[in-house]
């Protein structure tokens, strides 16, 4: 099993049906604030959607094309992050999160997102991270901004969300640029 000890209090480790109440119970109660940016809170209505969709991850990882993750701070899970996808083609991965409103204002998501980039870059050998985040989604945008990532543009209509499209701004990081920061 994959688990990634990010700090003192905070660990990643891969997703099981195990977690399935716990990170349902998460998505129920910060429903509504996540609705917001994320597309597929109304399609995780029982813990069951929940447990199809840590079954499909679980194959999706088996075949090395992504890897979703619990963030576990300080004992409990907290939310979820992870590859959404691996392009082994292309050397890159694709970023994606979210918390609990719980836990929110910690510090844990530039961790947590520090901590994948640093194994996509250096463990898992990719040439590339890229992070995407609804364009009004301050909170999600300052993080890889946080971390030195690039703004690389603007992808417009880039998602639908329920009822309407928002535009998409990407951010990547260059394994290049990364090992540069870290020999600073």
């Amino acid at each position: 099993m994959f688990v990634h000890v990010v700090d003192e209090e905070l660990a990643l480790k891969l997703v099981e049906l195990s977690d399935a109440e716990r990170i349902f119970e998460l998505t129920d109660r910060s429903r509504l604030a996540l609705r917001e940016w994320l597309p597929w809170l109304d399609h995780t209505k029982t813990v069951q959607d929940t447990k199809d969709f840590i079954q499909s991850g679980a194959e999706s990882f088996a075949l090395g094309n992504s890897l979703n993750c619990a963030i576990v701070y300080r004992g409990e899970i907290a939310g979820i992050a992870g590859f959404n996808e691996i392009d082994e083609a292309k050397k890159t991965a694709y970023i994606g999160y979210w918390l609990d409103t719980e836990y929110q204002g910690n510090g844990i998501m530039t961790r947590v997102a520090a901590a994948l980039t640093d194994y996509a870059l250096t463990e898992r050998g990719l040439n590339k991270v890229e992070i995407r985040a609804a364009a009004g989604n301050h909170k999600s945008r300052n993080i890889p901004v946080r971390l030195g990532f690039t703004e690389e543009g603007i992808i417009r209509h880039g998602e639908w969300l329920y009822d309407h499209f928002v535009d998409s701004v990407v951010y990547g990081m260059l394994k290049s640029e990364w090992l540069s920061e870290k020999a600073k």
